[in-house]
């Protein structure tokens, strides 16, 4: 164990928050454009800053020809929500679920869409469910990234190329920050205010031509909110993917998005910031190797992820501990942290085990997660020693 010696070099940014996450580094308010605040979302103007947000997206991150892009209402939830009651039904459905979010489209599934044929496959925190068992025939929804449990899908061997059925995927950790296989995906969905640390309450909505035929050729039995219709007298409402929002858009979050595109730019695309991710999950898995306090809550390296990292507490003298008692250990290293301006909201997500998830996305300096690690063994030196 690493004495508790008060360690000298602070993080520059002290945000670890798994979202809304740090923003980008040298981000300023000054920087944002501001000729399109106060207009009309539906002026020539913004109509122009919202479709170059979806312009840019497609190039950026390398989308085969023919996807489309939409920003559309309620952040990641709303565009996984509304095309999984636009989509699904018709056909048998498996879901995957290893962590909170995923367990979020189970219960749409089971509970509120009451699909039939519906199979639910749900691993533990830190560890995949069994995607062999995914039927080829079935309609899929599954997260590639698990935020609140440290886990990413490895790759999509796993799901067999079958025209007639739509793969859903909540991809919202890891857009940015690691490889997509689009040719497998029919839907992918992520938010702003993840790995590129925008502003929340918008979607991102990726839709494959084989998810456009299923919207103009399948009608779901049920009514679906204004929020959720993404067609037009049977066929594609192709405005939404021009530009034309379902609601209000917020203009301020809009250029901060932009600019952050400018930022992925310069950084070397959707690559660079990969290699940012990368690099800091190297420095806390070498930390983690000489440190005995602590250990990932995923044990397997191949799908460990690079932005939201999760650890659990290894020292015996606190696993031994119930549940509560564990969390609040973590929120007490947690306050001494924030004290000393080191470290912002890097507790465990409350449900899943007690420990510490600290984000990587590519917003976070690299340095500053080699600063972090000393820190985190000071005040968990000191809480341990006030036991």
């Amino acid at each position: 164990m690493t004495e508790a010696v008060k360690p000298g070099a602070r993080p520059t940014c002290p945000h670890f928050s798994s979202g809304p996450t740090a923003k980008r580094p040298g981000f300023s308010l000054s920087q944002l454009e501001t000729t399109a605040f106060g207009r009309s979302h539906r002026s020539a103007h913004a109509k122009a800053k919202l479709k170059q947000a979806i312009d840019r997206t497609k190039t950026i991150l390398g989308l085969p020809e023919g996807y489309r892009v939409a920003i559309v209402p309620a952040s990641d939830t709303g565009a996984v929500e509304m095309c999984m009651w636009s989509m699904l039904g018709g056909r048998p459905t498996d879901i995957f679920a290893w962590e909170s979010f995923g367990k979020d489209w189970v219960t749409d599934a089971v509970s509120e869409l009451q699909l039939a044929n519906c199979n639910i496959h749900v691993g533990d925190y830190g560890i995949l469910p069994p995607f062999d068992q995914a039927r080829d025939d079935a309609d899929i929804v599954f997260t590639w990234n698990g935020t609140t449990s440290g886990v990413r899908v490895p790759n999509a061997d796993w799901i067999k190329p079958n025209p007639d059925r739509v793969v859903i995927c909540d991809a919202t950790s890891a857009v940015f920050a690691q490889d997509i296989e689009w040719e497998k995906l029919d839907v992918v969905t992520y938010s702003w205010q993840k790995v590129l640390g925008g502003e929340a309450a918008h979607g991102m909505l990726i839709l494959s031509p084989n998810a456009v035929r299923r919207l103009e050729s399948y009608t779901p039995p049920r009514a679906l909110p204004k929020l959720f219709k993404m067609t037009k007298d049977g066929k594609l409402n192709e405005a939404l993917f021009e530009g034309a929002t379902i609601n209000t858009p917020s203009m301020l979050a809009t250029e901060d998005y932009l600019k952050a595109l400018d930022w992925a730019e310069e950084t070397g695309g959707y690559q660079g910031l990969k290699a940012r991710s990368d690099r800091s999950l190297d420095i806390l898995t070498e930390w983690e190797a000489k440190t005995d306090w602590v250990q990932f809550l995923c044990p397997s390296a191949d799908v460990r992820s690079n932005t939201g990292v999760t650890f659990t507490i290894a020292d015996p003298k606190i696993a031994k501990l119930d549940e509560g008692a564990q969390r609040s250990f973590v929120k007490r290293m947690m306050a001494r942290l924030e004290a000393e301006d080191v470290c912002y909201d890097a507790a465990a997500y409350a449900k899943a085990p007690p420990g510490l998830r600290i984000w990587c996305g590519a917003t976070v300096e690299p340095d500053d997660v080699a600063k972090l690690t000393p820190w985190l063994d000071w005040a968990f030196g000191l809480e341990l020693a006030a036991l």
